[in-house]
């Protein structure tokens, strides 16, 4: 199973994204804009690991080009901004604003609504919810939604024991049937779900 753990900071990415000749200076000028903005609205948010927030965007950029070889801007764009509206102050008229409204609405498409009520049944519920939603969604953003979750999974026997279980079944239920029509993304969580196959 392949790792995505090498772009740390957004000068190793932006290296990797320049070193195949694949995009072109307006592409990368627009992904460094992406990045600062990803950067600035995520602040100093950190990961349950304490790592900083902008790791997990780098590690899906990094699943999204290396693994799955997008080179579409803007797809390459909203995943990096995929979490600035549901984690930040930011909104879907800020992202469009700075990032078009290609990139908005991928973007959009990603971002889990606030649970209409309190407590953690309310919660999961509308995380079903928009993980269903997912299944009408475009390709691009379920190529998006695809990258942020094998950043989220690639180490899950990193997670808390009682988590693991409960996240492998909601990427097997929810995650792998929107990877079908992509042979890289349904090859890359095959492969996963083999390697952390105790979990079922």
């Amino acid at each position: 199973m392949q790792l995505f753990t090498d772009w740390r900071t957004w000068e190793q990415a932006r290296a990797g994204l320049a070193a195949d000749g694949r995009l072109d200076q307006a592409a990368l000028a627009f992904l460094d804009a992406a990045a600062a903005a990803a950067r600035r609205w995520h602040g100093d948010q950190e990961r349950p690991t304490g790592a900083p927030y902008t790791e997990h965007l780098l590690e899906a950029l990094e699943v999204q080009a290396r693994g799955a070889g997008v080179t579409d801007p803007a797809v390459l764009a909203a995943t990096l901004l995929h979490d600035v509206v549901e984690d930040t102050a930011a909104t879907v008229a800020e992202v469009e604003a700075g990032f078009g409204e290609r990139v908005a609405e991928l973007v959009d498409w990603v971002t889990k609504p606030p649970a209409a009520g309190q407590g953690r049944q309310a919660k999961r519920a509308a995380k079903a919810a928009y993980l269903r939603r997912l299944r009408d969604a475009p390709p691009d953003a379920i190529l998006v939604k695809l990258a942020d979750r094998v950043s989220n999974v690639q180490t899950l026997d990193a997670m808390p024991r009682d988590f693991q279980g409960r996240y492998y079944a909601e990427t097997v239920t929810y995650i792998m049937p929107l990877a079908a029509a992509e042979p890289w993304y349904a090859a890359w969580y095959a492969d996963w779900a083999e390697r952390f196959a105790h979990l079922r």
